[in-house]
């Protein structure tokens, strides 16, 4: 195991490893529960659903943990299957099995954007400013999604608001964060999993941490031939190209997928990976050398680009490397074994779905939070002095919060970061890439206001 995952050489050890795994499943394990309940209104059953999840999850992070040896996670996107249900399904009249393989060709074409070096071109063409803006606004996103899903953050009033602490939930949130703040201010190893498990069970007799009702899971097994290869029958993938006064409907999806895909995991890989070391100087020597698949984060970007059309082969939205991952990387986790430990924890979970989905978000919000508190530390890299540098580095950071979308907010840092140079005349200095990108951007909010 040392020799496997090099252990000493990150600094960490196999007890750091499993409890910052422990601490990134519970953190997103939300997804098992919600990612079926989403996707059944379009038709799909729920506990096919429920199993293609879980081995999406499982595929996508062991790839990740076993081939990049890098500490993330992988499992069905929030927000891409919102827009896969809402917008592609319920909006545009596309069904289940068309929107499964619009998604099934976006991760083919993550595929070929990775191999052919695109994607690592992409992040090496981001100015530092922007990179430490991403870093930052991850932690703000992070610690959003925290308060979001506790409900602290009220919009009853059509304002965004504190909500009236008069539920158990929101007590048990507040506690939960308290007692995560003490923990890692007096440096206890393992604060984030303790502060989870802990404020579960204060949770038990509050009635907030309570069992929620579930499939089982022989259930789920037999659900489950209803959207495996479902893109490969007729009702897939051969049907979206029947209709030629659709394919321009069609292909403009694909592209709306698979730019928030692939911005999705750059930021969360320049956000969590180069301040903690797991992307290191050398990692970045060998990523410029050449051919091959030679650096971590090659390797790390190719077990995401293949987890979402696995996904879509099994019946589920785009599968991609998870924020939350953020909370086992601040627990220690440096190596793929923090991975193998989530994928394991996501096998035992389609036994013990019910236990699982028991967790309540009062007890994961607050790591959530902190885990945010931490990453904000990135801003400090930001001259704020410099208005030039600030405009970009603002918009970039505050963007992701606000539309709930790394890749919006990094969309809108790349607008302002070429405004700006253009206007100081220094266009020259914008990278080729970033100029395509920026302009891929531009198109893609002009084309997501006809669909």
């Amino acid at each position: 195991m040392e020799r496997f995952f090099k252990l000493k050489e990150n600094g960490t050890t196999v007890s750091t490893e499993i409890a910052a795994g422990l601490t990134t499943f519970f953190t997103m394990a939300y997804i098992i529960a919600i990612n079926p309940g989403l996707l059944s209104q379009t038709g799909m059953e729920w506990g096919a659903v429920f199993l293609a999840t879980i081995i999406a999850s499982i595929i996508g992070t062991l790839v990740m943990g076993l081939v990049a040896n890098v500490p993330y996670a992988q499992a069905p996107g929030m927000g891409l299957n919102a827009f896969f249900v809402y917008t592609v399904c319920f909006g545009l009249g596309f069904t289940w099995q068309q929107a499964l393989s619009m998604v099934f060709i976006c991760g083919v074409l993550n595929i070929i954007i990775t191999v052919t070096k695109l994607r690592k071109s992409i992040i090496k063409s981001i100015p530092v400013t922007l990179q430490n803006a991403i870093s930052g606004g991850i932690g703000l996103f992070v610690a959003y999604i925290g308060l979001l899903n506790v409900g602290i953050i009220s919009f009853d009033s059509g304002v965004p608001a504190l909500a009236t602490l008069n539920q158990p939930a929101f007590w048990l949130f507040l506690i939960g964060l308290v007692l995560a703040i003490v923990l890692l201010v007096l440096n206890v190893k393992g604060a984030i999993l303790i502060s989870i498990i802990v404020t579960s069970l204060i949770g038990i007799p509050m009635g907030v941490t309570t069992m929620a009702e579930s499939v089982s899971f022989s259930e789920a097994c037999a659900a489950l031939p209803t959207t495996f290869c479902a893109i490969f029958t007729s009702a897939g993938i051969p049907s979206l190209f029947t209709d030629m006064a659709k394919l321009p409907l069609v292909l403009i999806t694909i592209f709306s997928f698979s730019i928030s895909d692939t911005f999705d995991t750059i930021g969360t890989f320049i956000g969590t990976g180069r301040r903690s070391g797991i992307f290191s100087e050398e990692d970045e020597k060998a990523m410029e050398s050449g051919s091959g698949f030679k650096s971590k984060m090659d390797k790390a970007l190719f077990a995401d680009a293949t987890a979402t059309s696995i996904g879509a082969i099994l019946g589920t939205s785009n599968t991609t490397t998870y924020v939350e991952s953020a909370s086992g990387i601040a627990a220690g986790g440096r190596t793929g074994l923090t991975s193998v430990v989530v994928a394991i924890c996501f096998a035992v979970s389609a036994f013990l779905a019910t236990f699982v989905s028991a967790i309540p978000y009062a007890a994961t919000a607050p790591a959530l939070v902190v885990v945010g508190i931490m990453m904000t530390s990135s801003f400090k890299e930001v001259d704020w002095s410099e208005f030039s540098e600030a405009v970009p580095a603002f918009f970039a950071s505050i963007f992701m919060a606000l539309c709930y979308s790394i890749s919006y907010g990094i969309a809108f840092g790349f607008i302002s970061y070429c405004l700006v140079k253009i206007c100081k005349k220094e266009a020259k200095d914008i990278h080729p890439i970033l100029w395509v990108v920026t302009i891929l951007f531009i198109l893609n909010f002009i084309l997501l206001t006809f669909i």
